[in-house]
């Protein structure tokens, strides 16, 4: 049988009628998938989508998950052969290593923000796959990350990159921090170009105005912690036990794939019992990420006051990066259910929570403009894509680092693995003994 990938390298005019219907499908899905996500999409809203019987979808594709597994693969696969041709022009036209950079991030935002819903779709329904839908896709996009360190790899053997941090550890920052933009860019107001260059200047310079940040002064207060609600009786102390097993079961199956019946068997109880408590699963949800924005804000809140004006301004940004690292791993796993599960949240909770977002949000943006304005980070940057790329960069890591792992070969705990993104936050992952008399000239 044919496939899309294949399908698409014929015009218009060659495909056959069927292979027509059956790419029409497969753009259909990728468009679903990527605004509504994987599980809340059934085959009868790809038909609808597609403008076909619902029936007919199955002369086509024999499941759902056949049609899911062809747009996460087109969705790299596009994408790691625009990056491969970028990598090896560059090659054969010595282009320099910033200029091929900034190249290699444009065109992984174009692919993810506006080329293609194959990609977009990919990027935001894979992590909530099970492991078996990932297994036929984890080879290629394998392949892809070997791209990026081979590339940076090649910078770091130039001493463009610095020392003291692994080649994949940056890999997985730039990546993070560009994938996280499908949850928050807005294509329709600024052009896809526009953030490209923000992001390339921010990521190999970080956003401190010298070439050390001085993080001295970081204060990792273990009062900064999780504000466990006080229980008192047993109903409460069911109700607490079903809101924790709600937050465990989105973090890692997402909105669509939890179950009452789910949220009831890691509560070790009955699913029926849970509608003494609950009167739906909306209305456990709603309080599940309710706590986990409440959890962080607090403890961001928390972790800044502790500073007093005037303040240390590296010290304050890194203390404030590894509580929001704190709660999101550690804390609270209400925090960490919100970050994975909200991308696909339907409209209605995405709207009733968007206010203490925007909190959140301006918290932020008070403590990175308090430090610009005192000459502490760079007077280039616009404070609120700023935020925006740093959040993106911190909440990303929910889908590839695990501190449960630390202590083993090449993996770090979650204290040192906070240090290393406040490293390249703050300073950006070039050498910059080597970058004296060259970067501020390539800023702007």
């Amino acid at each position: 049988m044919l496939k899309h990938s294949d399908a698409i390298k014929k015009t218009d005019n060659e495909l056959s009628k069927s292979e027509r219907t059956r790419g029409e499908i497969l753009a259909a899905a990728a468009r679903l998938f990527r605004h509504e996500g994987y599980y809340a999409t059934t085959m009868r809203d790809i038909a609808q989508e597609s403008g076909i019987e619902a029936g007919s979808i199955y002369y086509h594709f024999g499941s759902k998950d056949q049609i899911l597994s062809e747009v996460l693969d087109i969705g790299v696969r596009a994408l790691h052969g625009k990056v491969s041709e970028i990598i090896q022009s560059a090659k054969g036209e010595s282009k320099g290593f910033r200029e091929t950079f900034a190249q290699l991030i444009e065109t992984h935002l174009t692919y993810l923000l506006t080329t293609s819903d194959y990609t977009s779709a990919n990027i935001r329904n894979y992590p909530m796959l099970t492991d078996e839908a990932r297994a036929p896709h984890r080879d290629l996009r394998a392949s892809y990350a070997r791209i990026w360190s081979e590339f940076l790899e090649g910078a770091k053997e130039a001493n463009l990159l610095r020392k003291d941090i692994s080649v994949s550890t940056i890999r997985q920052f730039v990546l993070s921090a560009m994938n996280w933009t499908v949850e928050w860019y807005d294509v329709e107001r600024y052009p896809v170009q526009l953030l490209a260059g923000r992001m390339s200047n921010l990521i190999l310079d970080g956003m401190c105005s010298h070439y050390n940040a001085d993080t001295g002064g970081q204060k990792m207060s273990s009062d900064i912690a999780f504000r466990a609600p006080e229980i008192k009786g047993k109903a409460a102390k069911t109700r607490a036990d079903i809101l924790l097993a709600a937050a465990r079961m989105l973090r890692d199956n997402g909105y669509k794939a939890t179950t009452l019946r789910q949220i009831a068997e890691e509560a070790d109880m009955k699913a029926g019992s849970v509608y003494y408590h609950f009167e739906s699963k909306e209305a456990i949800v709603d309080e599940v990420l309710n706590a986990g924005l409440s959890d962080l804000l607090y403890g961001v809140s928390a972790a800044v006051d502790q500073f007093d004006a005037p303040y240390d301004h590296h010290a304050r940004i890194a203390t404030a990066i590894w509580t929001h690292m704190h709660f999101l791993f550690q804390a609270s796993e209400f925090t960490s259910a919100n970050i994975r599960s909200y991308g696909m949240l339907p409209n209605q909770f995405r709207e009733k929570h968007g206010k203490i977002r925007h909190e959140y949000g301006k918290l932020w943006d008070s403590i990175l403009r308090d430090a610009q304005n005192d000459d502490a980070i760079r007077s280039d940057i616009k404070i609120v894509p700023l935020r925006q790329v740093m959040l993106g960069a911190l909440n990303w890591t929910v889908e590839w680092f695990d501190p449960n792992r630390a202590g083993a070969e090449g993996n770090l705990s979650l204290p040192e693995f906070s240090e290393m993104l406040i490293k390249l936050l703050l300073e950006g992952i070039c050498d910059r003994e080597n970058a004296t008399g060259t970067k501020q000239d390539e800023l702007h």
